[in-house]
């Protein structure tokens, strides 16, 4: 399976005959979907063996039944009256009901029919038109107005969804109506990347909020009182709780001390991060089993470590007892502090809680991060997005970009692939110079739990961004497994290039940079001349900058001392851009022709030859270095 898929499986896919099966093919290669049949014969000489394909008896109708609990995704090729009657009986809340998305019986169009946000059928509609090459048909409101969906506006930041009329928030938004939006707490990347045109009034008071009659968005670590507007409350998880007990203290007795502090402050437990304590107590049952009943992460921290943190109230009879004057508040303030320069505030001090009747007791302190736990394994996507034009790029590059929390690249790359962007993701666009500075954030990102595409033009493993990225992960003691890291391959320059004079490239070539930024010119005129002379076509990349244009001169100068000046050269520049231009010529005349950043320069071998316009190195088929007795070279 794909790894764009798996947030979507388990995927049922259903196919009626054999015509809805050729279509369904591509995307069950690459999803690991099950496809449901209620015939084997249907499948006979179409579907690969690899490929999980089930026979249902009976009808689909009550096939569908079954199968509609555990699966979270549907994709059918199906009419689409047909796909309503069949789940119609099925379907019982949006926020718990599947995604369901349908393709027409000629693949040309892929619907969104069902839980387009909360399920996320518009996310596998984009997934699967992309794969198939077909058009996406979405309907939400939100997707007219390219605006995230606000049920699921918190889910790349690891935010939980509190209470909420979340359906007249969504038809408020729908209508065009003004939308209050109150965030005290939380990643605000979501609000630099809005449509200029957005319904939303930031900065409102929470005081106000609490008494206006205006549809409000309440982003959180604070609880919301009832009130007439719709409202939808996330809460980003920036509260760690530090704890401190003794040996013994049961769950319950936790749990109620905790409880107990967030209403007291009007906190909410949705907005809890994780709980932090003394290594000592890290075998403690009764704080494990609060963490497992919570989903919550438990961080300890040595006597050591935090006896160096400064707390508002510490103690002598604990220092004596554990080596350190504070635990719950110390341990709270160290767990809430990121990786990056950023402060962190014990926003309730210890408190000590006994529940009558119970033993133990519980010392409670809440300390608030600027960042949000997000609880997601990031992701790093390495895009390489070919020459340019959309047609050029693979499916799966397209899916990746899609489906990203996160899409960092150059700016004029980010322009190229402008319409596979999806409403709601963050987009920055970061100068040529600075990608060092683009492989740092994405890391940074991909660290903290988001999904990052990394776009380069080309293929991002040739002189793109892929090598760079994981020097920085090296540097970063990364473990190879988190974040995540997957390549997509891209059509390179040179392949892009060589496809739009011919067949340069039929025989042994390499690729050479003349930028002398991060190479030393003396290693790159070094591979030049021993290129050169093993007879090798060769892509010359980055051959002439406004400040650099020598390098190019050096080079012909080089190839005409092991080859002829006849020599075919191609200039390539902007391929498949709208500002293509081609140039057929020959070594000893390549100067003539415009070169810039922009261009591939494609030079031939002894054996290379242009005919009737076009660029051909033979392989050798009709005897090696064979050629025609009156060539055009």
């Amino acid at each position: 399976m794909s790894s764009l898929f798996q947030s979507f499986a388990p995927i049922a896919a259903i196919a009626t005959n054999p015509t809805a099966v050729r279509i369904l093919q591509p995307f069950l290669q690459q999803s690991g979907a099950t496809l449901w049949v209620p015939d084997a014969a249907i499948v006979d000489g179409i579907v690969d063996s690899s490929l999980a394909v089930q026979v249902y008896a009976g009808s689909l109708k009550e096939h569908l039944a079954t199968l509609w609990e555990n699966h979270t995704s549907f994709v059918f090729c199906l009419a689409t009256g047909a796909v309503v009657r069949l789940i119609a009986p099925l379907l019982n809340n949006k926020a718990t009901d599947p995604a369901v998305v349908v393709l027409d019986e000629t693949g040309k169009f892929v619907v969104s029919l069902c839980g387009g946000h909360q399920a996320g059928a518009d996310q596998l509609t984009r997934l699967v038109a992309l794969t198939l090459e077909a058009t996406p048909v979405l309907t939400g409101a939100a997707n007219r107005a390219n605006l995230p969906g606000i049920d699921v506006l918190g889910e790349p930041f690891g935010w939980r969804k509190g209470n909420g009329d979340w359906t007249q928030l969504s038809a408020a938004i729908a209508q065009q109506q003004l939308v209050h939006v109150v965030q005290t707490a939380g990643s605000t990347l979501w609000q630099a990347h809005l449509p200029a045109e957005h319904p939303f009034l930031f900065n409102t008071a929470p005081a106000m909020a609490e008494t206006a009659n205006t549809p409000t968005v309440w982003i959180s670590e604070k609880v919301l009182s009832d009130r007439a507007a719709p409202v939808g409350c996330w809460h980003p998880r920036v509260l760690w709780v530090g704890i401190g007990c003794e040996r013994g203290t049961p769950a319950s007795v936790i749990a109620s001390g905790i409880q107990t502090v967030f209403q007291q402050h009007q906190l909410a437990m949705a907005a809890i991060a994780g709980i932090a304590t003394i290594d000592l107590k890290a075998d403690e049952v009764g704080l494990l089993e609060v963490c497992q009943q919570y989903n919550l992460p438990l961080r300890c921290f040595t006597a050591e470590s935090l006896q160096n943190v400064a707390v508002p109230t510490p103690s002598a009879i604990v220092a004596a007892e554990v080596g350190t004057p504070s635990v719950a508040e110390a341990a709270a303030l160290l767990a809430s502090q990121p990786p990056a320069n950023e402060t962190s505030q014990l926003i309730v001090p210890k408190t000590i809680f006994r529940a009558e009747g119970q033993p133990g007791a519980v010392t409670i302190a809440i300390a608030q991060a600027q960042q949000e736990y997000t609880d997601r394994t990031g992701k790093l996507w390495l895009v390489g997005i070919g020459p340019g034009a959309l047609d050029q790029i693979t499916p799966a590059a397209k899916g990746a970009i899609a489906q990203a929390d996160v899409v960092i690249g150059y700016s004029l790359y980010v322009d190229l692939i402008r319409p596979l962007l999806r409403p709601g993701q963050i987009i920055e666009a970061l100068p040529i110079t600075q990608e060092r500075q683009r492989a740092e954030r994405a890391i940074a990102l991909a660290n903290w739990g988001l999904t990052v595409a990394v776009i380069s033009s080309g293929d991002c493993g040739i002189y793109g961004m892929a090598g760079l990225v994981l020097e920085q992960l090296q540097t970063h003691e990364w473990d190879g497994q988190t974040p995540e890291v997957q390549v997509f391959p891209g059509i390179t320059a040179l392949q892009a290039a060589a496809s739009r004079v011919g067949a340069p490239l039929m025989h042994d070539f390499c690729a050479i940079s003349l930028s002398d930024l991060l190479t030393p010119w003396p290693v790159i005129e070094q591979r030049l001349q021993a290129v050169a002379q093993a007879d090798f076509v060769v892509a010359l990349y980055n051959p002439k900058s406004q400040n650099r244009t020598e390098q190019i001169a050096i080079a012909q100068q080089i190839f005409l001392q092991h080859r002829s000046p006849n020599t075919p050269v191609a200039i390539v520049r902007s391929v498949y851009r709208p500002d293509q231009a081609i140039n057929l010529t020959t070594l000893a005349e390549m100067l003539q022709q415009p070169i810039d950043m922009l261009t591939t320069v494609l030079i031939g071998n002894q054996s290379s030859r242009t005919y009737a316009g076009w660029f051909l190195t033979p392989r050798g088929y009709l005897g090696f270095g064979d050629r025609p007795k009156t060539s055009a070279n």
